[in-house]
């Protein structure tokens, strides 16, 4: 019996004629840099994830997208027919589960670049762009790259049919608001109707006063603010 154990490995798992053995240490040491970056990458994640639709499963998908892919490019290997065999086998997959953020598909793919280099042999590559991808991540966050100026909130009244909604809360929002946009107009057909505007407060603190204001000019409606909608995506 095979004592080392790559040869007990080879000797337990034999393999058929025109198929390369592969070496169990590679494997090995592939599956392993990939699991090790995207822990890292997934770590960053966590740290960089703005909004209530945080999702652990996120991050362990991740780490099982980049070790998978890493074990398929040590299977692959320069074999072109296996590589078709293996598109052809992964394309009966399908995904049901709807992505929540766009945010979340650029890590799926940075987890699965991160598996193919470390399948392919190039670990140092794999360590650099991990490096570099995470500071990228984390320096976009931290500097509210890509932001809008001011914090939009929703506005929600549910008046009165007879109110015009148009013009009757002017003065209220020219004193509160920086900025504001009608977004919808619904009834339900009780006489009531519910307006909802994409508003700009002109300084932290104004929704109390807008509030204020807003019972003051239809002491019947009732208004809601909705804040941190662009982080959930409402």
């Amino acid at each position: 019996m095979p004592t080392a154990p790559n040869d007990f490995f080879q000797w337990l798992f034999p393999t058929t004629a025109g198929v390369d053995t592969l070496p169990v240490l590679d494997m090995l040491r592939a599956v392993g840099w990939a699991f090790v970056l995207s822990l890292l990458v997934g770590y960053v994640y966590k740290v960089t994830h703005a909004g209530p639709s945080y999702s652990q499963t996120t991050v362990h998908t991740m780490v099982i997208m980049a070790i998978c892919v890493a074990l398929m490019m040590q299977i692959i290997g320069t074999n072109i027919a296996r590589a078709f065999s293996l598109v052809g086998a992964l394309s009966i997959i399908r995904f049901r589960n709807a992505v929540k953020e766009s945010r979340d598909v650029a890590f799926f793919f940075l987890t699965t670049a991160i598996g193919m280099a470390c399948g392919t042999g190039f670990g140092a590559v794999a360590l650099l762009f991990t490096l570099l991808a995470c500071a990228i991540l984390y320096a976009l966050v931290r500097f509210n790259v890509g932001a809008k100026p001011g914090v939009e909130v929703l506005l929600k009244l549910l008046i009165d049919e007879k109110v015009d909604y148009q013009t009757a809360f002017n003065q209220a929002f020219y004193a509160h608001l920086q900025a504001s946009d009608l977004l919808s107009v619904d009834s339900d057909g009780s006489g009531r109707i519910e307006v909802v505007w994409s508003i700009v407060p002109r300084k932290p603190g104004a929704e109390q006063a807008l509030l204020a204001e807003l019972k003051r000019v239809a002491p019947t409606a009732h208004a809601q603010l909705v804040l941190g909608h662009s982080q959930i995506q409402l």
